[in-house]
């Protein structure tokens, strides 16, 4: 006698090694240790239900918490495989999801849940990187100004729409986020970096670690604080922190010729520096004392090493715009004394010199363009005619004219690309 077969099908994709990476990582573990619930909780553990949660969103790309259920029903043989766990259809519900999301609200419970992941994955990966980029960005949407959700300055050029920040510490170069804050959208930059470092400090356990973000991150009293735990930064100063005056000074032994530019070389694929190929930059160091006064701190000083570089590439591109406002400005002035039918003609030379101070301005290229401003005069004799009498006729002409500024213009080319 013949028996009857039923064969169930379920695509694994890419489920499985999600699942071995989160298991491998200890995260269903370090989250039921950190967010312990209430003796009602039954079923799949928070920490083993949020697992299976992660997997649905990494393998679908999919946020929307009515999308789970579904998932789960059409995975469930994969899943039980995979975590070695059977869960009843309640304990993979909508409701049980956002009953997770209120547990995991806790912000200090959460501070320690992640200080305690990153440990464990910097140990099971055996990751010994000892540089930290700390950066922030924004994230817009479609609603109404309330709570995180703020208009603020937004680096997507949507000032109408409300948005969040979110402040992030990666492990370089393998780009492993090591801490994610999310605040309003109206937060500055500069309070966000300390915090963050703080938590990576925490979470890495040693000292020495190279710290790398923006000019936000070059305010002297985190770069103070950065240095009184022992560690490194990099950081490129803004026009407030090192004003043009001052950089001036810095390059005058290089305009001098008194310094030479160390050429800088990026290595080949292997690794290997190869003298022969062209510098990407040039560049020097310097040392300065660096100090800091703070009503709400004690008084910092150390030792502050500035590399100040020419990057080529970025020296080539700005001189290209540079030139390209410079013709803009000479083709514009030149064409002020055109005659055309409707344009009113310049009355004298002090219309014509405001008027090419405008245009100069407008372009930002004060001192870089010669303006020549002349009165032409023609004279002529009217005829007598009739009973009227002959009669000199005086005619002006006010003509601009406009050239390149060869010697300042190369002065200026010449400093283009310096960044301390």
């Amino acid at each position: 006698m013949s028996k009857k077969m039923t064969a169930t099908h379920e695509r694994v994709d890419d489920i499985p090694a999600i699942l071995a990476h989160l298991k491998k990582m200890g995260v269903a573990e370090l989250l039921d240790q950190h967010f312990p619930t209430n003796g009602n909780w039954q079923g799949l553990s928070l920490g083993w239900t949020t697992v299976v949660w992660l997997a649905c969103i990494l393998s679908e790309g999919d946020h929307r918490l009515y999308r789970v259920e579904p998932w789960v029903q059409a995975q469930q043989r994969t899943l039980s495989g995979c975590i070695a766990r059977k869960g009843r259809p309640r304990d993979l519900a909508d409701d049980r999801w956002a009953t997770i999301l209120d547990y995991l609200s806790d912000a200090a419970r959460w501070s320690a849940f992640e200080r305690a992941l990153n440990q464990s994955v910097l140990r099971v990966y055996d990751l010994q990187g000892r540089m930290v980029r700390v950066d922030t960005t924004t994230a817009a949407a479609y609603v109404t100004p309330a709570g995180l959700c703020q208009l603020g300055h937004s680096q997507d050029h949507r000032p109408d729409l409300p948005q969040v920040k979110i402040a992030m510490a990666v492990l370089a170069p393998l780009g492993l986020p090591l801490t994610t804050t999310v605040v309003a959208g109206n937060t500055a930059d500069d309070p966000l970096y300390l915090p963050e470092i703080a938590k990576v400090r925490q979470s890495a356990g040693t000292p020495g670690l190279t710290y790398v973000g923006d000019c936000k991150m070059a305010a002297i009293g985190t770069r103070a604080e950065i240095g009184a735990h022992q560690d490194s930064y990099g950081c490129p100063l803004s026009a407030q922190q090192m004003p043009a005056a001052e950089l001036d000074h810095v390059l005058a032994p290089v305009w001098r010729g008194g310094l030479e530019p160390t050429a800088i070389h990026l290595p080949n694929a292997n690794g290997t520096l190869e003298e022969t190929a062209d510098p990407v930059a040039s560049g020097f160091a310097y040392t300065v004392e660096l100090s800091t006064l703070d009503q709400a701190a004690p008084t910092r000083t150390g030792q502050e090493r500035r590399l100040v570089v020419r990057s080529r590439a970025f020296a080539t591109s700005q001189e290209q715009h540079v030139r390209q406002r410079v013709a803009r400005a000479v083709t514009e002035i030149n064409a002020l004394d055109e005659r055309q039918q409707g344009k009113q003609p310049l009355s004298d030379e002090a219309a014509a010199y405001h008027a090419t101070a405008a245009i100069i301005a407008k372009h930002r290229v004060e001192g870089l363009v010669d303006v020549t401003v002349r009165t032409d005069v023609r004279e002529h004799v009217k005829r007598r005619y009739g009973t009227r009498p002959a009669t000199t006729v005086r005619r002006e002409r006010v003509r601009v004219g406009a050239a390149n500024a060869e010697a300042p213009l190369a002065q200026a080319v010449q400093r283009l690309g310096w960044r301390v």
